[in-house]
């Protein structure tokens, strides 16, 4: 079946489901057909009934953006239906975000408590972090502040000696941003972002104005924590669908592996410690890519042998 009779077929399954009690209409008397009518459908739209009708018989090919909108808004459909209409009308689609930070979803944040040897946090569309579970708090104690991933790579210290390879996270970050540069997160929040990192480091600059967009949704990532040394984990980023342009980000290692006992060595160590072995990169005031080797300031918490 071709896409435009599918969204057809969609949009009167759609209106079938939809009471006039639904959209505020009065009901007088029977209806000679479930839910709505075309006529009805189109002028709470804001399309004329012959373009609806169109629609539904899978002659108008182009529907844009803003009429699907209205029409999902008419039907009262759930996010996952809208994106589903964008698919049938093979248009692309933009999550839509409220204009301040949506609460964390209880049951994300329960599920994310119970991975104790995974590293789990939860990035907005401009990579803040919403969210960490304890392991992620152990793994980035490095740096001053949490708040926002690109930030972290680019403005802060512990930043280009806990990525080892700094020039490849340092990229796929920025492409990352890039890739959700349609996506609504509200106020000026991107813009004010974007600003502070190139005013702040050459290399976002240079990075940005290369326009790369490659979102990554699985990889691994060479990580240097000052308490246990090198570590290599997988990672995944996983859409939220509780959340629209939010992605929770795990990252794992064998457990049975070096890295996955160093990640333990990081769960099980006194804050204390933690703190202490990241203290040299935190009182550093300036940001540059590493040229030596940083092993050299490594102090081993609970992996000793474990070059």
């Amino acid at each position: 079946m071709a896409k435009q009779s599918e969204l057809g077929s969609f949009l009167r399954a759609r209106r079938a489901a939809t009471s006039p009690d639904d959209v505020g209409l009065r009901s007088l008397g029977p209806r000679r057909v479930p839910g709505l009518r075309r006529d009805e459908v189109a002028q709470l739209a804001g399309v004329s009934v012959d373009y609806y009708t169109r629609l539904e018989q899978g002659r108008e090919t182009h529907p844009s953006a803003q009429v699907l909108d209205a029409l999902a808004h008419v039907l009262g459909m759930s996010p996952e239906e809208r994106r589903h209409t964008y698919s049938l009308a093979q248009l692309a689609w933009t999550p839509p975000l409220p204009s301040a930070r949506a609460p964390m979803d209880a049951s994300l944040v329960g599920l994310m408590n119970t991975w104790p040897d995974a590293a789990c946090f939860v990035l907005d569309p401009v990579l803040d972090i919403l969210e960490m579970n304890p392991l992620a708090r152990r793994l980035f104690t490095p740096f001053r502040s949490t708040e926002n991933l690109v930030a972290m790579v680019f403005l802060d210290p512990a930043g280009p000696r806990f990525y080892t390879d700094w020039q490849r996270a340092a990229s796929s970050c920025v492409a990352n941003l890039h890739a959700t540069a349609d996506v609504h997160v509200g106020a000026s929040r991107r813009e004010e972002l974007i600003r502070t990192l190139r005013a702040g480091s050459d290399a976002f600059a240079q990075l940005w104005s290369a326009h790369d967009v490659k979102p990554k949704t699985h990889d691994s990532k060479e990580l240097f924590h000052p308490a246990v040394g090198a570590i290599t984990v997988q990672f995944d980023a996983l859409e939220v669908s509780a959340m629209p342009g939010h992605q929770l980000v795990v990252y794992r290692a064998e457990p049975a592996s070096v890295s996955g006992r160093r990640l333990r060595a990081l769960a099980e160590a006194d804050p204390a410690s933690l703190s202490a072995a990241s203290s040299s990169w935190t009182s550093d005031r300036a940001v540059s890519t590493p040229s030596t080797d940083p092993a050299s300031s490594r102090v081993v918490l609970g992996a000793a042998g474990e070059q």
